[in-house]
Formats: C-alpha cells, structure tokens, sequence
C-alpha cells in the first residue's frame, strides 16, 4: 500500500489562524481610534437595549418599526465592533468599512445635535465620529495599514 502524504491542509500549520500583532505593534493612534469604535459599538448595544425595553414595555406607534430600529442598532454594534477588531488586528480591509461608517455618522450626529437640538447626544457622538476620521489618516496608521502596490 502506497504510503499517503499528509495534505497541507492537515497540518496544524494550516488550521492555525494567522496570530494577531503584538500590542506594541499597534500604533498608539490606531489603539485609541479602536477604542473610540468600540466605545460606538457599545453606546449602540445600550441604546438598542433601551428602545427594546420601550418596544416590549411602552406604547410605540409601530411596533415593527421599533423592533425593526432596535435590529439596525445591533446590526451596527457587530459592524463597528467587528472593525474595531479588524484595525486592531492591522488588516488593511478593515479601514474602508470603518471609513464609510464614521462618515455615514456625521451627518447623522450633526441632525441630532442641531437639527434636533439635542446637543448632549449629538455631539459627542459627532466629535467621536470626527476623531476617528482623523486617527484612520495618521501617519503610524497608514504605514501600519497601507498596502504595497503590487504594480512596482
């Protein structure tokens, strides 16, 4: 009997995820914007967890809509705590999504705090948005996260 090789996707080698930089790896600008995305994702589980509570214990308008904004609010949490781990992780993948996300909050945090004058939740959640604009576009960033251009 022919002896069988083992295939590479066997070895352990192979199954072992890629291991996660070190923390001294992590520029401290890419910490603290993680920090403030999961800071997001957080205050989004909480404000879902209160419009569930409102839904399931209060007298809403429509109900579906409620439960439709409490899914949205979770929905988001996993996407802003899943690119938090992303950027943490230095995958270069995870920053556009991030991008987009900060950039879909400003003007959102900007109709909360002055359109509807609600300038204690508005505007942190803008200047939070702002702030992790910034820290995604700092040199340590962007040298930790650019990719190498495969045409040179």
């Amino acid at each position: 009997m022919p002896e069988e090789l083992p295939s590479p996707a066997a070895s352990p080698e192979a199954s072992t995820p890629p291991a996660a930089p070190a923390p001294a790896d992590v520029p401290k600008p890419l910490r603290v914007a993680c920090a403030l995305i999961a800071l997001q994702s957080l205050g989004l589980v909480v404000a879902a967890g209160a419009l569930l509570v409102e839904t399931v214990y209060g007298h809403p308008a429509d109900r579906w809509s409620a439960v439709l904004g409490v899914g949205f609010a979770v929905l988001g949490a996993v996407a802003f705590g899943l690119g938090a781990r992303g950027l943490l992780r230095l995958r270069p993948a995870a920053r556009t999504p991030m991008f987009v996300l900060e950039v879909l909050t400003v003007p959102i945090a900007y109709d909360v705090a002055f359109d509807s004058e609600r300038y204690a939740y508005g505007g942190p959640i803008l200047l939070v948005a702002l702030a992790v604009l910034y820290l995604l576009f700092t040199p340590p960033v962007r040298a930790a996260l650019d990719r190498e251009d495969p045409v040179r």
